[in-house]
């Protein structure tokens, strides 16, 4: 497969690019970016800085990847950008480098959608199979889990976690985390039980769903204190990955669960 490089593609002789690459017209690709086989620059895409971009994305014009964090205490330290495999990342998408208030690194796993306009700001990481739809948003060191799905025009505060398989509606703004397999939506958002379609439509099986059910109203809708009620999930569900996985995201919140 050989590498495909527009006349008017702007390439730094300090980039790695790997064999099978295309890079359209007005392409800009820094110093330090590395693109892997496979790679489809459409047009007017840049990328900048201590970047590293899987095999075969796909990504689309007017993107801006690995720039300055939009952080005040950046003062030109070298951060970085690392992507997976399989992403497509649409028009107009910016993915900002990480900054040294976090690891430095603003991290995506393989096989995500970013539609347009999507901003994943710093240091900032991204699971798999991750669904982010036009104008999502997140702010610095927000955690997005794997198979989690953000609606359009949704507003992520920073250090919030969303968890996996979780569906956050569009139009919402989210403060606290949102716990996996859930559902949530609100200009605060809030919990509308759980994500059962998607959970079927992730293969789950049914029993599996009947307990996060049983679990969800056990934490979220009987009246027990939060301590209680994870103690009680525990006991109820000691096998179950799932719900230990529930019960250990919510045990490590630190800015509040939505509820």
């Amino acid at each position: 497969m050989k590498t495909e490089i527009h006349k008017t593609a702007i390439i730094d002789p300090k980039a790695s690019i790997d064999e099978g690459v295309f890079i359209g017209p007005f392409c800009i690709v820094g110093e330090g970016v590395k693109l892997k086989k496979g790679v489809r620059l459409s047009s007017n895409v840049i990328i900048e800085g201590n970047t590293e971009i899987g095999e075969n994305c796909q990504i689309y014009p007017f993107a801006g990847i690995g720039l300055p964090p939009q952080d005040l205490k950046y003062k030109g330290e070298k951060t970085g950008v690392r992507i997976g495999s399989n992403n497509i990342i649409r028009e107009y998408v910016t993915i900002h480098r990480g900054s040294v208030g976090g690891d430095g690194i603003t991290g995506i796993g393989n096989n995500n959608f970013l539609m347009a306009y999507v901003h994943i700001a710093h240091d900032c990481k991204i699971g798999n199979n991750v669904i982010m739809t036009n104008l999502a948003t997140l702010a610095g060191h927000v955690v997005v889990e794997d198979y989690a799905y953000i609606g359009g025009i949704v507003a992520v505060h920073q250090f919030t976690r969303i968890g996996g398989y979780s569906m956050v509606g569009g139009f919402s703004g989210v403060g606290q985390d949102i716990p996996p397999y859930t559902m949530a939506s609100g200009p605060r958002a809030k919990l509308f039980g759980l994500n059962s379609i998607g959970l079927k439509r992730q293969g789950f099986p049914d029993s599996t769903i009947n307990n996060l059910k049983k679990a969800y109203k056990i934490i979220f809708r009987e009246k027990h204190t939060l301590k209680e009620a994870l103690k009680k999930v525990q006991k109820e569900f000691p096998d179950s990955k799932e719900i230990r996985h529930l019960v250990e995201f919510i045990e490590k919140n630190k800015r509040g669960i939505c509820r």
